[in-house]
C-alpha cells in the first residue's frame, strides 16, 4: 500500500520545489497550494504566514543534511566522507545548472532582507562549514581545517552559481573533478 504523504508534507516539498525553482519572493501561497494539491484554505491551519513555510523549508533543508552527514558519518575515512561531499554536487549537475543550489540561492535571497529566516538559513552553511573542519582535522591538517573547510566550500557554491549563470553543467564536472583529485593529494 502506498503512503500518502501528509498534507504539511506535501506543502513543504511544493515549497522547497518552487522555491528553489523561481526563489522565495515569487512564490506565493496559493502557487504551494496549487502544487502541493492542497486548498488555499487548508495552508493557513497548517503555516500562518509565508515565513512560517519559509522556517519549515529551512528546516527541511537542514534536516536533509543532518541525514547526509550522518550517512558519510558511518561510511569510510574522512577522506572518503569529503569526496562523497564533493560528489553530491556532481550527481546534482543538471539541477544546479538550471536553478543553482538550493541552499545557496536561498541564503543570497534571504540575506538581502535580513532577519531570522535569512540567518537559519545561514545556519545551515555553518553546520557543513563545522562536518568539513572535522573532516579535514582528521586527515591531519589541524592548523588549515577551518580554512580548507571554507575552500572547499567555496569552490562548491561558487561552480554552482557559474553553472545556474551559464546554464551549463559541464563546469559542475570540471570543478568536482579537480576538487576530488585535490583531495586525494591531502
Amino acid at each position: 500500500m502506498h503512503h500518502q504523504p501528509d498534507k504539511r508534507s506535501r506543502l513543504i516539498e511544493a515549497a522547497v520545489r518552487l522555491v528553489h525553482e523561481q526563489g522565495f519572493a515569487r512564490t506565493t501561497l496559493a502557487d504551494i497550494a496549487g502544487a502541493a494539491g492542497v486548498p488555499l484554505g487548508n495552508v493557513y491551519y497548517y503555516f500562518k504566514t509565508k515565513e512560517a513555510i519559509g522556517e519549515a523549508l529551512v528546516a527541511e533543508h537542514a534536516g536533509h543534511y543532518a541525514v547526509l552527514l550522518q550517512q558519510w558519518n558511518q561510511a569510510g575515512d574522512a577522506r572518503s566522507r569529503l569526496v562523497s561531499f564533493v560528489q553530491m554536487t556532481a550527481d546534482n549537475r543538471a539541477v544546479l545548472a538550471r536553478s543553482g543550489c538550493p541552499v545557496g540561492t536561498l541564503c543570497a535571497e534571504l540575506h538581502k532582507a535580513g532577519g531570522p529566516l535569512a540567518e537559519r538559513t545561514g545556519a545551515i552553511f555553518t553546520e557543513l562549514l563545522s562536518w568539513l573542519e572535522e573532516q579535514f582535522r582528521a586527515l591531519g591538517r589541524g592548523a588549515d581545517a577551518a580554512g580548507l573547510a571554507l575552500h572547499l566550500l567555496s569552490a562548491l557554491q561558487g561552480v554552482s552559481l557559474i553553472a545556474h549563470s551559464l546554464g551549463n553543467p559541464d563546469h559542475v564536472d570540471r570543478e568536482t573533478s579537480r576538487l576530488t583529485d585535490w583531495l586525494q593529494t591531502l
